[in-house]
Order: structure tokens, then sequence, then C-alpha cells
């Protein structure tokens, strides 16, 4: 593992450091690709200093695959490695027919969390989150929260998802129980700055670190898309991505991104993980990859992490000039 081929950041006010570029296992891990595949993407993580691999109950295809298929290389690679690596995942998806299988009850969370634990096969995760808040009284859901950190279940405990006021209540609740708010973890990324209104202060001032998922805008931010829509891209195939978001205003966009990322030395997947890890209140950005290369690339961001005042002027006003999210 090399530990200094990245940076490392602190989550919030906590004593947990982060690398600035973390894996996550949303797409590209479980029964549709080949395992040896996969294995290849986590040891090239492990190479690139990625000590974080984020996943969550629901990942697959099917439910519980890309905890499954975590577990199997876990077991198979990185035994000897838990204490260098960090585990999270997420509840309150449905994962089961009944009214006990989805949903942020006491009785959901601590079932579909020892679910986890066996397909992942682990004693604990280090970060257990809440994947959304649905409604279930906040006092309930903190107070499981709290009961996972204090039987073992989980070192430490997140959010996902929540409004800037339901994340401040809950770290207001979790601080008086004793095991405080660790991290948020919202979409961020050039096309979706909406966390920069609120939620960012929020958690500047509660200690609560920041771990940004889709900051590729489902790869929207990449050269692949300078010339229009490739055919095999998601957006092409409705994967999480369909085609009415890639507007002649986006394209624009990121084809002035492009132009911006040329002169930086970058590519525009690149230049656009520096750019959401400018803000020092981000801890991490969370990347997929479908390849071991795709990976490396991505995490060559870091290299670049600078920008001048003029650089950052022109991004937005290309992101006004193009209409979209600034």
């Amino acid at each position: 593992m090399d530990y200094e081929r990245q940076p490392y950041r602190r989550c919030g006010r906590s004593g947990l450091l982060l690398p600035a570029v973390s894996l996550g296992l949303w797409h590209n891990f479980g029964d549709g690709r080949a395992l040896d595949g996969q294995r290849a993407i986590i040891r090239k993580a492990l190479d690139l200093g990625i000590t974080h691999f984020d996943i969550a109950d629901r990942y697959g295809p099917p439910l519980g695959a890309a905890e499954s298929a975590f577990g199997e290389i876990h077991r198979r690679d990185l035994r000897g490695l838990r204490d260098e690596i960090v585990v999270t995942t997420k509840g309150s998806n449905p994962m089961w027919d009944g009214p006990y299988g989805k949903g942020n009850s006491r009785k959901h969370l601590l079932a579909t969390l020892d679910r986890s634990l066996e397909r992942l096969g682990l004693d604990f995760v280090d970060i257990f989150y809440l994947h959304r808040d649905d409604g279930t009284p906040l006092e309930e859901q903190v107070a499981t929260l709290d009961h996972m950190v204090r039987t073992g279940r989980a070192l430490y405990a997140g959010v996902s998802n929540f409004s800037p006021e339901r994340t401040a209540a809950a770290a207001e609740l979790m601080r008086g129980l004793g095991t405080p708010l660790l991290v948020h973890q919202p979409p961020y990324s050039l096309l979706n700055r909406g966390i920069e209104r609120s939620l960012l202060g929020v958690l500047e001032e509660r200690g609560v670190g920041c771990v940004v998922y889709s900051p590729l805008a489902q790869g929207l931010l990449t050269d692949r898309y300078l010339d229009g829509i490739p055919a095999d891209s998601r957006a092409a195939e409705g994967r999480f991505l369909t085609a009415d978001k890639v507007t002649p205003e986006v394209l624009t966009f990121v084809r002035a991104l492009g132009e911006l990322a040329a002169a930086r030395g970058q590519s525009v997947a690149q230049l656009a993980l520096a750019w959401a890890l400018r803000d020092s209140r981000i801890t991490s950005v969370l990347v997929g990859a479908s390849s071991p290369e795709q990976l490396e690339a991505n995490v060559a961001a870091v290299d670049r992490l600078d920008f001048t005042g003029e650089e950052l002027a022109a991004i937005d006003r290309a992101a006004k000039e193009a209409g979209v999210d600034a």
C-alpha cells in the first residue's frame, strides 16, 4: 500500500484520516462482472493509497452483491489488512419484503446491518450511514446509530442525503448521546453545487466530515462527453444517467471544462475531482472504476489540486453562461 500516493484528510473534528480519493462500489461490483476484475480494482486501489471503501446494502445487482463481492475479496486478499482499511456501508433501503425490510426503524436498521456484516464477512464496519432520512423520528434514528457503535457493530456513524436542518438536529442529538456524528455523504459536483448553499456551513460548524458521491456526475464530467453522447455510455443506455440530462447547455459547459483541463495538463475528470477537493471542508471524493487503469487516472487528480483565482472564475463564468448549477 502506497501511503505517499495521495493526501489524507481529517474527517471533521475526529481523529480519522481518509484519502482524498476513495473507492465507491456503487457501480462495477456485484454478480454482473468477473470477480477477478473486481479483485484487480481493489488491489490497484491499495497501490494508490486508497484505504477507504464505500458500499451500501443495496449495491449490486442483485441486492447485497457488492457487499458479498467485497467480502470474498477481503477473505482472499485483504484479511491481513483489516486494520489498514476503512469499510463503510449504509442502511434504510428496501432489502426484503414486508414492513420490516426497509426504512430507518431500529428494527430494520439493526437487522440490515447484521445481514451486511454477514455478507462482508466482518465483525464490524468502520462507518455505518443512514442512507436517507425516511421520516422516522430522528431520536429513534440516532439512538440506533448510537447503539450500533456501543455494541461494536460500527466504529463511527454517519448520515447521507439528509437536509441541512435534519443534519444539524441529528448532530446535536448524537452529541448528547456521546456518539458524535462523524460524516455526511451528499452528492456534489460541478453540475450539482447545492451543498454550498448551507450544508457545508452546517458541517463545518458541527465538526462533521463530508465525503461526496457522484463528483463526476455519473460520468458526465469526463472526456467521454466532449463530442456528444457515446453509444456505450450510461446516458445512452439509461443507466443512472438519462439522455435528457445531457442537454446542449451541459455539453457546452463540459467542453469549456475540457479547454481549462487541457491548459492545466488534466483530463476533465481530473479537473472535476480536483475542483471538488479545492474546499478543505470536503474530506474525500468517492469515485467508481470499471478498470484499474481508470482508477489510476482518477487518482492522478491529486497531482494538481491547486487552482488560481482566474481558473476558478473561468469555471464559474462557463457554468453561468451555460446555465448549469453554479
